[in-house]
């Protein structure tokens, strides 16, 4: 059960993160160079992921190069995703690709099958589909304007969806034979290390979204900063959990599906909190069908969740 508590932990940050993403791209970006924002995580992620390491005496001799090399590579590639998330929140709102992201778990399936040997049992597999209903329930359901999201956003979602899983199979495969917190604690902070150093040289390669970056905090009077600064944190918090429950979990689609298929379920609730206290950062629809039907996917999901676990 430890893998499902995480798993709770990096929806419930994941979903303000998903939030303040897109505050930050509203607000500030209004739709334009959104992934010049990078620039902040190149610097942060680097920063805090080399603190990390060494508040926890992290030594170069506890893992082999190749292994060293693999977290650094599942990091770049977390952060290469990052740019089609990116482009793809100039184009819609993040709570409507946020619905795209449900694409994962079924991917993590066929990958984890075919390169980890994850196995699955009549049940489980049960489990899956009908926690993906969920997700497939709120999209049917949507408002039609949901409903059409632009056919470039969607190919954006899907390409970030497709490198984010390669990356963490990637740094499941290197721990799949141990869960000590302290080798993990490392083991993480060398996959955001890698995500940090790639989004520097994304930087130094892109002068235009450099160059966006800092109009954008000249023009706030760095006001972006705090929004930002949130957002990397809420995010670096998420990843622990969940490549800690990737890890944890009896095979990677079972935690991806109780996380994805959770997700839009947890954005609209905490959105009609956000709205009623916040109503420039939430902006939910309160009628009484969308509530219904949430309601619906949330039952959908807690059965699929119990079903997983016999």
């Amino acid at each position: 059960m430890s893998w499902l508590i995480l798993v709770a932990i990096a929806v419930l940050f994941d979903v303000f993160r998903i939030f303040t993403d897109n505050y930050i791209s509203d607000v500030y970006y209004k739709g334009r160079e959104v992934a010049s924002q990078k620039m902040f995580s190149a610097i942060g992620k680097t920063i805090v992921s080399i603190i990390i390491l060494i508040a926890v005496g992290f030594s170069f001799t506890e893992f082999s190069p190749s292994t060293i090399w693999l977290l650094l590579l599942s990091g770049a590639l977390l952060s290469l995703a990052e740019i089609p998330y990116y482009l793809a929140l100039g184009i819609e709102d993040s709570t409507n690709i946020g619905i795209f992201i449900q694409l994962a778990p079924i991917l993590y399936l066929i990958l984890g099958w075919l390169f980890l040997g994850d196995t699955f049992s009549p049940i489980q597999l049960a489990a899956i589909a009908i926690i993906l209903v969920a997700p497939v329930l709120i999209v049917m359901t949507s408002r039609k304007r949901s409903r059409k999201v632009k056919l470039h956003a969607v190919l954006l979602a899907f390409l970030y969806v497709l490198i984010a899983v390669i990356g963490n199979l990637i740094f499941v495969n290197v721990n799949a034979e141990n869960f000590d917190t302290h080798f993990l604690i490392e083991e993480i902070s060398l996959t955001i290390l890698g995500t940090g150093l790639t989004d520097l040289i994304i930087m130094l390669a892109l002068p235009k979204w450099r160059i966006r970056y800092y109009h954008v905090r000249k023009k706030s009077k760095n006001k972006v900063l705090i929004p930002l600064g949130i957002s990397m944190t809420v995010g670096l918090i998420k990843s622990f959990a969940y490549r800690a429950a990737l890890v944890a979990a009896p095979a990677v689609a079972l935690a991806s599906a109780a996380s994805d298929s959770v997700e839009p379920i947890a954005i609209f609730f905490m959105g009609v909190i956000l709205t009623l206290i916040w109503p420039n950062f939430g902006r939910e629809k309160l009628d009484k069908k969308t509530v219904r039907i949430h309601l619906i996917a949330t039952v959908l999901v807690v059965i699929g969740i119990v079903l997983m676990q016999l």
